[in-house]
This record gives C-alpha cells, structure tokens and sequence, in this order.
C-alpha cells in the first residue's frame, strides 16, 4: 500500500479534485509546524539508529514503536516532526498500539511518499515515510492519512488474515471480510467495472493510469484508479480534508459513503480539530 507521486502531480490533482467539488482552493495547513531537514539524514540526540535496505527509498532507519508512542532511538528533528503528525492523526494510543515500527528514507530520486506493511503480527504494521518530501506539509498530511486509511481497512475485524479463499476480496492481508468497509466500498464503486478493473493488487501504474483516463470523473485522483484498496484510500484522505460534497457525482458519492459513517466522521472530526482545518 505505497503512495506515490503521480502524473500529474498528486497536488495537481487535489486542487483539480477540490474545484469540481465545490470551486474553493485548497486548506492551507497552518498549524503544522515546519519541518526542519536542516539536522541532516541520520543525526540523533541520543542512541544508535539500525538501517535496513528498501528497494523504494535505498537505504531507511528503523525505530521501534514505545507503547507509549516514543521513538526508540530518539530520531532527529524532521524525523520526530513526521512521527508527531502521524501520532496527531491517530493518537498516541492509537500509534503505540498498532504501528511496532517507523522507519524513514530519503530519496529524491523516489516517488515513492510513504507506505505501511502488516508485520508478522496482523495487528501491528510498519510505517514508512520518505522525508525527502517532508518540508511540503500539505502533502505530507494528506499522506499519513491515507496510509491510516490502509490500516483502518485492512487490519483484523476488517480482513481475516487466515482466510485465503475468498467469496469478498483476496488481498495480501487476507480476504475482506463481508461487513468490512472496503469489501462495501467495492461492492458499491468497483463492481460496475467488472473484468476492466485493475484487481486489488495491482500495482502497474500504466495500467492503472489507463483506466483513470476511461474513467476520470469516477476517482478522487489518478492514484486512486490503482486499485480498489487505493482508492478507498484515496477517497478517506479527501473526505477528511475536504467539505461535505453537495452534488451526486461518483466522486461525492464515494465522499459520502465515509460521511455516512459515524465511526469515519468521528476520525474527521478529531484531525481537523487538531489541525485547525
């Protein structure tokens, strides 16, 4: 479940998303705090720091998750301004009881923004962030919502990671389970396409481009016609960050299907109260 950049640039595509919606621009997020690179890659307060290989970002620095949501070790400035955001999002609670460990690259050469993994443990994942497009807040926000967006969707209670022969959807997490919230966004968005859609692993960015293209008024962005997981991914990151859609468009259709939801709106309500959007 990886986020990338996209062509156009994801940005492109929120603000074009934005004035079909409503004709206003997009939030200016003011009360982030700027992050700070200035410390360098790989500078820390205290502690040594393991590094593993990634085939998106090169080489990445793994912490390990606290119960209580620190960083193990400490990391530097942008490192823990990414990781506050993040913890912002979801809570402390929430961080130190289902992320085991954060681990950051930075890689210009990488389109790759961020992605989670389920570990070992189906109820614990890991995060990864690639500072290097950190210091632009906007996306970096958008961003760690949609991969929280990817571990509400597809944790245990939405996925039952010891099915793997599946009536709903097969994923790498399992099958879907049939009162979850992604096999009910499938059901109601992507089974219209039937054989023309990209199945819910797909990860060809060709492909998935082709069919934003015979479907552009259906997705939120072109990232989004990656698959149906991207999509719902895709999707929950707008509804946070954007007002409640007053038309009937398949876009404002995917939009409600979270603001019919108390339990999503719930979420909504507590980033934007804590980001003054």
């Amino acid at each position: 479940m990886k986020r990338r950049l996209s062509a156009p640039a994801l940005s492109a595509a929120l603000v074009a998303l934005v004035v079909a919606l409503s004709g206003c621009s997009l939030t200016a997020f003011t009360d982030i705090g700027t992050v700070d690179q200035s410390d360098g890659f790989g500078q820390y307060d205290d502690g040594e720091v393991y590094t593993e290989d990634d085939e998106d970002l090169g080489v990445v620095e793994v912490y390990t998750v606290e119960p209580d949501a620190s960083l193990s070790p400490t990391g530097n400035e942008t490192t823990e301004s990414v990781w506050d955001m993040f913890m912002r999002i979801v809570t402390p609670e929430v961080a130190g009881s289902v992320i085991r460990d954060f681990r950051v690259g930075d890689s210009e050469s990488s389109d790759t923004l961020a992605y989670v993994l389920q570990t070992d443990d189906p109820e614990q994942w890991t995060l990864v962030v690639n500072l290097a497009y950190a210091s632009d807040e906007d996306l970096l926000l958008s961003t760690l919502i949609h991969e929280y967006a990817h571990i509400l969707s597809l944790s245990p209670g939405q996925t039952d990671p010891e099915a793997w022969s599946c009536d709903t959807l097969q994923l790498d997490e399992g099958c879907a389970e049939p009162d979850s919230a992604l096999w009910a966004f499938d059901q109601e968005f992507w089974a219209q396409y039937g054989s023309d859609a990209p199945d819910p692993a797909n990860a060809d960015a060709d492909l998935a481009y082709e069919f934003y293209l015979d479907h552009e008024d259906d997705f939120v962005s072109d990232y989004a016609a990656t698959n149906v997981v991207e999509d719902f991914a895709e999707s929950f990151m707008t509804f946070v960050l954007e007002p409640e859609p007053d038309n009937d468009t398949t876009i404002a259709q995917k939009l409600l299907f979270f603001w019919n939801r108390p339990e999503y709106v719930e979420m909504r309500d507590h980033v934007r109260a804590e980001f003054g959007l």
